[in-house]
């Protein structure tokens, strides 16, 4: 499928963004330590497909380890609407939450692939062994 601009928001809808997206492309779930407390669960495109509606003023941002990535989230009411950075091997990308997706169905995120990654162990080319949680 062709990508299509999808829209997004965070729960008190300050945060709005549109992406560019393949909404039948495989999404990403990653047992490393934030990912698992969020829960989590991205869709990955290149910078130039995200398209922040909202004042950067209104995201407060958290880095944590090696600071490749920006896990910016609403000052407001907390949601981490996506992630952003550059990781060495991976290049340039934005994550949004497919949570966040305001026009997807949940029939249509319930059918959506899911790859799994296993970031605890830096070991991304194969998924972790217990995947349930996530």
């Amino acid at each position: 499928m062709a990508a299509h601009t999808r829209t997004g928001s965070c729960h008190c809808g300050r945060i709005r963004f549109e992406v560019d997206l393949d909404a039948d492309a495989p999404t990403g779930k990653c047992n490393c330590s934030i990912c698992s407390k969020l829960r989590h669960w991205g869709a990955a495109v290149k910078p130039d497909a995200f398209r922040l509606l909202s004042d950067e003023a209104d995201l407060t941002d958290y880095q944590f380890g090696a600071h490749h990535v920006h896990w910016p989230f609403c000052r407001i009411c907390g949601t981490h609407v996506f992630s952003r950075g550059e990781i060495p091997g991976f290049g340039a990308f934005v994550s949004v939450s497919v949570a966040c997706l305001d026009d997807l169905t949940p029939e249509h995120k319930a059918a959506l692939p899911v790859r799994f990654a296993n970031g605890r162990d830096d070991d991304w080319g194969h998924p972790p062994a217990v995947t349930g949680h996530l």
